[in-house]
């Protein structure tokens, strides 16, 4: 009875031995833990650790890695961004700053404009004033002592010295009598009905003469025209 059980526990141990062959077998490594005497008993540092363990290792460094990873795509982007922060501000006080020179600038031309019209303007008056100082020396005459013919002469004098003031700053005088009607520089007052077809949209008299200066029209001319039939 005795050996029986002997026997039974023998071939318990030797079951036992095969399963844990068989499970090596199986896993391609050492499993988990020893049974002796079933019993188990965990591994020690550097013991191997099988397939498992070394997969668990492996997405343990590839998540690491993954980290990094991410780590290093954040940083870029907020070193773009600084850059383009950097840009912006550049371009912007450079805008600034030339707003600001424009704006001097138009300042400037605008005051140089204005003082250069005035300019022009007491330089055309100063020329009319000896025209001025002629006629108020004919408006001094005597008339007791002075004659018509004197009177006569003296204002044609002054209107002489006025055409030549006039011409001098650029002014024409439109004097267009026997001209073709031109709208653009003349005012047609009246028609004038004539045989000659020749003559047909001419002007015949000129009531008041016109002046432009330096080809802007100042006054236009008044005339009356020819008409034929």
């Amino acid at each position: 009875m005795m050996m029986d059980s002997v026997s039974q526990h023998d071939t318990s141990e030797g079951d036992v031995t095969d399963a844990m062959a068989e499970d090596v077998e199986q896993t391609g490594g050492a499993p988990d833990s020893d049974v002796v005497d079933g019993d188990a008993v965990d591994f020690e540092a550097g013991d191997d650790v099988g397939p498992v363990a070394a997969n668990e290792a492996s997405e343990d460094d590839d998540d690491g890695a993954e980290t990094a990873d991410a780590y290093v795509d954040d940083s870029e982007p907020e070193s773009e961004l600084d850059a383009l922060k950097g840009d912006y501000a550049a371009l912007n006080d450079r805008h600034l700053r030339l707003a600001a020179e424009f704006n001097n600038f138009r300042r400037r031309t605008e005051q140089e404009k204005l003082e250069a019209w005035s300019r022009a303007r007491s330089d055309l008056v100063g020329g009319f004033l000896s025209v001025l100082d002629d006629l108020q020396r004919v408006a001094e005459l005597d008339l007791s002592n002075a004659t018509v013919e004197a009177i006569m002469e003296g204002i044609d004098l002054v209107e002489k010295k006025f055409v030549r003031e006039i011409t001098d700053v650029g002014a024409e005088m439109l004097d267009p009598v026997g001209e073709a009607f031109d709208p653009e520089r003349m005012e047609a007052m009246m028609r004038v009905p004539t045989d000659d077809e020749t003559l047909d949209d001419t002007v015949a008299a000129v009531f008041q003469k016109g002046y432009s200066l330096k080809g802007i029209l100042v006054r236009p001319a008044r005339v009356s025209v020819h008409k034929h039939g």
